[in-house]
């Protein structure tokens, strides 16, 4: 397969590279540590970019476009560390509820008012992870609307809530611009929009999706932290030169870069399989690509970390801005470990 973006994607990724260098910079992350929220104007300039409304359907206000589309945004979100909840909101919640309004049309007003305000930037959404109905949600402190999983009598559910119905505990974060928190609700047949097979397979889509989404932004992540430590590497001199000139750190540095390399062909490729190709492969790419993203992103915090020395731990670098992030995304959604095991046990299962 030869696979390439188009020009209309290069340039909707360029564009929005553009925007967020002047609207999210170091100084922005830091003010977003001290005072996380979920909708910001930062939020509404991505919305009106069309980037927040991306997977919304064109009938609701946004652009009706695949995984593909978005990855890149996801990924220039991961360079920059987006505090807002676009992975959640835009690469989750969104399809859900688009997938809802297909398959059943009766549900269509509440669906359609969700969608529409996805699309311009009135809404954050958190999402249950599968099998995590104690664990805390991403966006979930402050989020206005919660995709989440439950079991019923009839097996698995999904609910769609506004945060009027749920009762969210903030829960202390390494990084506080991920906004955990635990959600509280009392599942009801008003706020199912799903139930059964359905809903199985939702979930499933749902989580494949995020890890292919979580990949995304962990390519950024390693990119941002390769740059930094290049930079420092420049800038730091010991013995009369550039620490950068001392082949030790060429290495470190190289390394973590191959790393970085043979991810994103992974990750741009399952984002392709789960737009195109049947359930199996789609989700054994998936969890692919989020082992090699996790991978990459862990090394490259490593690498910059130690080339920086003792100053990259200290809150006046701003490393720590990019590693808090990339230690969180490398588990979140499953680590590179389980899903090393998931594709394991796909391929025994089709041999």
């Amino acid at each position: 397969m030869r696979f390439a973006f188009t020009e209309q994607q290069i340039e909707f990724r360029d564009a929005v590279r553009q925007v967020l260098a002047k609207e999210c910079t170091t100084d922005d992350l830091r003010a977003a540590f001290d005072s996380p929220a979920a909708r910001t104007p930062r939020w509404a300039t991505l919305a009106a970019l069309g980037v927040v409304g991306l997977s919304v359907p064109v009938a609701h206000g946004g652009l009706g476009l695949g995984l593909v589309d978005l990855v890149p945004l996801l990924e220039e979100a991961g360079r920059v560390g987006l505090p807002e909840p676009l992975l959640e909101t835009t690469a989750l919640a969104a399809p859900v509820l688009a997938e809802m309004a297909g398959a059943r049309p009766g549900t269509g007003a509440a669906t359609a008012l969700r969608l529409e305000s996805i699309a311009t930037g009135g809404m954050a959404a958190a999402v249950g992870a599968p099998g995590s109905a104690a664990a805390p949600l991403a966006g979930a402190d402050g989020g206005d609307l919660f995709v989440l999983h439950a079991h019923g009598a009839d097996g698995p559910e999904v609910h769609v809530v506004e945060s009027g119905a749920v009762a969210v505990v903030p829960v202390p974060s390494l990084d506080p611009t991920r906004r955990l928190g635990l959600a509280r609700w009392n599942p009801t047949p008003e706020s199912r929009v799903a139930t059964g097979a359905l809903a199985a397979s939702l979930i499933g889509r749902t989580a494949d999706r995020a890890a292919v989404a979580t990949a995304a932004e962990l390519l950024g992540l390693a990119d941002r932290m390769i740059g930094l430590g290049a930079d420092y590497a420049r800038d730091r001199h010991q013995f009369g030169k550039p620490i950068g000139s001392f082949q030790a750190v060429k290495h470190l540095l190289a390394g973590a870069r191959v790393k970085l390399e043979f991810a994103r062909p992974a990750v741009y490729g399952a984002a392709w399989a789960l737009d195109e190709c049947n359930p199996a492969v789609a989700s054994r790419a998936a969890s692919t690509a989020k082992a090699y993203a996790s991978d990459a992103a862990t090394e490259a915090a490593r690498v910059s970390l130690q080339v920086h020395g003792a100053i990259g731990y200290t809150w006046e670098c701003d490393l720590h801005l990019f590693l808090k992030r990339a230690w969180a995304l490398s588990e979140a959604w499953g680590s590179a470990a389980d899903h090393r095991s998931r594709v394991l046990s796909s391929l025994i299962e089709s041999s």
